[in-house]
């Protein structure tokens, strides 16, 4: 049959064809079609060359990208895939053939803008896309910034900051099983946070073959439904783990007349792999990035000279000059999971999501699954190394023994209870491969407003996703509740906000109120001489610098910086006084969704900007739209696309994103989707072929 492809009313493609490769190909055209320049711009980051049309602002990532060695590691994993999975490879080069085809019509207008042509997609670059993505999910920087602390404070000071902070992306998911549901049937909804990107991070699709017939949201330059998806028998959504799967060794370099040379654990010095590359900066001189490679893992800061601008170690009171190496799985094992990708698509049963989530490497999620036999599954998957626990916590050194890793965790898991499991990145199953969680008030509220009704329907989840309650004022209001002797109008203040219904909705003033007292406390506690050696980061590369800045640092670690017995001599009452007496002056005219503004990334800023919508939730609401306490109100992250998943008829299920189907601007699918993603409404899944307007045959 001749591949088709047809569009809802959403402009959303729905793509039918004779086999799984086929399938494949017009999946690669649509997209690139869809979305050319942020394939380019993604195969670029992949390759660490999107210095070459964006100029310095990029040349950060390309150094780490290519420091990283993520297209080297992308090229063995599909070399690996080749041998251990060639059905899989041949369709994955499918995909790629149908977005180099895709890719000789890109017509964005940032091609013209930045020079850039389209170039030609490799058969491992959507595996160097995936990466590249994930590389950064499971916060390894976080350990640059334990060790700050640890130097500047102590090691119990860790604790006090520990939180899913300003580097990190989450996501809330929950299944009622069908005991819990009108329809006797499960339901599973969810909505993944990471940044919210312009285009956007998740693209909804339809994908029919003789093979299987699949709904769900793509990455877009990776074959296939990973993340969330819906066969019509079964249903998967998965959320970010929050594991530790990646090591940073410090380690001692020399250069010596054949090259350079690392210390390993037993003494030995031995010879690291070593060679010069080029990065190319728009409108500046080419830069050089020295890329070294130890035993342990690729350098990714600093080199034989010590850190990058300063040769002395902070952590290292020896003085000798380190480098840090990272390790992480996919470089070890040449293996990105990408054989679960089919077995997910030809799932029919729970037992056959549960067998290709085996199959599942990077990065670590929670997994929630249903099907229409009252099946139902909760559990982890991916690939997380067994390893001293000193590996987790901070930055190891290379030349010690005992940090080595030692084979890899049996993926744990969960059951139900009372019909429901819910998954918000909080210390749940994933437990025990983990140091940093999300607080638990999102996995909290949502238990709890399931508990608040006996029977649930794919109809009443927006509600839950569009919660605002904010969980975690509480210390800061218990604190504003001790104070005496404020002045009449800080008074006032106070007993407004104990009021409040603490709720973070865009049309409330109280809550702009709250996060106006918030801030100011949050800026006068990073301010705190106990804090000064935190406020100027090593010389750390700038992809960094979100993990290290201390003042989004405090903003997230409030909660606990607030009821912690002691906090280094730092009066916080005092603090707390200062700042409602400070908002108690100039407190903010207008409503919170005045400056809780949507602020999406885009690789390059539109010629006419957009407005910038305002927004209810906060980091810690269900409703989960960050801005950085202390710094900004403006959301960079937040839910990246919605989804609920019925299995009791497909057809009622929903989901929307953040903006459009197209990532062309002026598209009348670009941001059609954006009153609705704000609204809390979700666009209906379709897959009545007969309701569709069929656009081509390819």
């Amino acid at each position: 049959m001749a591949t088709e492809i047809y569009r809802d009313a959403w402009g959303i493609p729905h793509l039918r064809a004779g086999s799984a490769a086929e399938l494949a190909h017009a999946q690669g055209l649509v997209t690139a079609r869809d979305r050319a320049w942020q394939l380019e711009v993604e195969r670029h980051r992949a390759q660490g060359t999107s210095a070459s049309f964006l100029g310095e602002s990029a040349l950060a990532w390309d150094r780490f990208a290519r420091r990283a060695r993520l297209d080297d590691t992308a090229r063995r994993c599909f070399a690996d895939l080749e041998r251990r999975e060639p059905e899989t490879a041949r369709w994955v080069r499918a995909y790629v053939d149908g977005v180099n085809a895709g890719l000789a019509d890109g017509t964005a207008p940032a091609f013209a803008r930045t020079g850039l042509t389209p170039g030609r997609w490799e058969p491992w670059t959507p595996l160097g896309v995936w990466l590249a993505t994930h590389i950064l999910f499971a916060g390894f920087p976080a350990k640059l910034w334990r060790e700050q602390v640890a130097a500047h404070l102590d090691a119990d000071a860790i604790g006090l900051f520990a939180t899913d902070g300003p580097g990190t992306s989450g996501s809330n998911g929950w299944l009622v099983s069908g005991e819990r549901t009108v329809t006797g049937q499960a339901v599973i909804a969810g909505d993944p946070h990471r940044w919210i990107e312009d285009p956007g991070v998740y693209q909804q699709i339809h994908l029919s073959c003789p093979e299987f017939d699949v709904v769900g949201l793509a990455v877009p330059g990776v074959p296939g439904i990973a993340h969330f998806g819906h066969t019509g028998t079964v249903a998967w959504a998965i959320t970010n783990a929050m594991a530790d799967y990646q090591d940073l060794y410090r380690e001692r370099l020399r250069r010596t007349g054949a090259g350079v040379e690392a210390l390993g654990p037993d003494g030995v010095w031995r010879r690291a792999a070593r060679h010069t590359e080029t990065v190319e900066v728009a409108g500046e001189d080419p830069v050089e990035v020295e890329v070294i490679e130890t035993g342990r893992g690729p350098v990714i800061i600093g080199g034989p000279e010590g850190l990058d601008g300063d040769p002395a170690d902070p952590a290292d009171p020896s003085g000798v000059p380190v480098a840090i190496s990272l390790r992480y799985p996919p470089r070890v094992t040449g293996d990105l999971g990408f054989g679960a990708l089919l077995p997910l698509l030809r799932a029919r049963r729970v037992a056959d999501v549960d067998r290709a989530f085996d199959r599942w490497a990077e990065p670590v999620n929670v997994v929630q699954a249903a099907d229409t036999e009252g099946g139902v599954l909760h559990r982890v998957a991916g690939r997380v190394p067994r390893r001293a626990e000193t590996n987790s916590l901070r930055v190891v050194p290379a030349w010690e023994p005992g940090h080595a890793w030692r084979g890899w965790h049996v993926s744990p898991r969960a059951g139900l209870i009372d019909g429901v499991a819910v998954m918000a990145n909080q210390r749940g199953p994933s437990g025990p491969l983990g140091v940093e969680f999300a607080p638990p008030h999102r996995a909290d509220r949502i238990a709890a407003l399931l508990a608040g009704r006996e029977r649930w329907s794919a109809a009443g989840m927006p509600a839950i996703h569009t919660d605002t309650h904010l969980a975690s004022a509480s210390p800061l209001l218990d604190h504003l509740d001790a104070l005496d002797g404020l002045t009449p109008e800080a008074a006032a203040l106070r007993d407004r906000l104990l009021g409040w219904d603490r709720r973070m909705d865009a049309g409330s003033a109280d809550a702009a109120l709250y996060a106006a007292v918030r801030g100011a406390v949050v800026r006068r506690l990073a301010a705190h001489p106990a804090f000064a050696g935190l406020t100027t980061p090593p010389a750390y590369p700038d992809v960094f610098q979100p993990w290290l800045a201390l003042v989004p640092r405090v903003g997230f670690a409030l909660e606990h910086l607030l009821r912690a017995g002691e906090l280094y001599g730092i009066d916080r009452p005092a603090a707390v006084r200062a700042a409602i007496e400070e908002v108690a002056l100039r407190p903010p005219a207008g409503l919170w969704g005045d400056t809780h503004r949507l602020a999406p990334w885009r690789a390059l800023e539109p010629e006419q900007p957009y407005d910038e919508p305002g927004l209810s939730g906060d980091h810690d609401c269900v409703l989960c739209t960050s801005g950085v306490p202390g710094l900004t109100d403006r959301a960079t992250r937040g839910p990246a696309a919605r989804y609920v998943w019925d299995l009791a008829r497909r057809e009622d299920s929903r989901w929307v994103v953040p903006l459009g189907a197209s990532g062309v601007p002026g598209s009348p699918h670009h941001r059609d989707q954006l009153p609705l993603w704000l609204a809390g409404d979700l666009v209906p899944v379709v897959t009545d072929w007969t309701r569709l307007e069929k656009e081509t045959d390819v």
